[in-house]
């Protein structure tokens, strides 16, 4: 049962790494730059999130 557990996460990363291949060489460099920033601009905004949901969690426990 491990080995059919390894062979599909072996798959899925495999899939994973030619999706970002495929990507790389399909998309001109312009257009992966404004999605980088798209993208770190989004993990910023979530990172904040987290960090906001982390502080007001710790203040509660805290206060309990």
């Amino acid at each position: 049962m491990a080995k059919i557990g390894n062979t599909i996460a072996t798959l899925l990363v495999g899939a994973a790494v030619g999706v970002a291949v495929g990507y790389v060489l399909a998309t001109d460099k312009e257009t992966r730059q404004e999605d980088l920033e798209k993208l770190k601009k989004g993990l910023n905004n979530l990172k904040g999130k987290f960090s906001k949901k982390g502080a007001d969690l710790e203040e509660e426990i805290y206060n309990s």
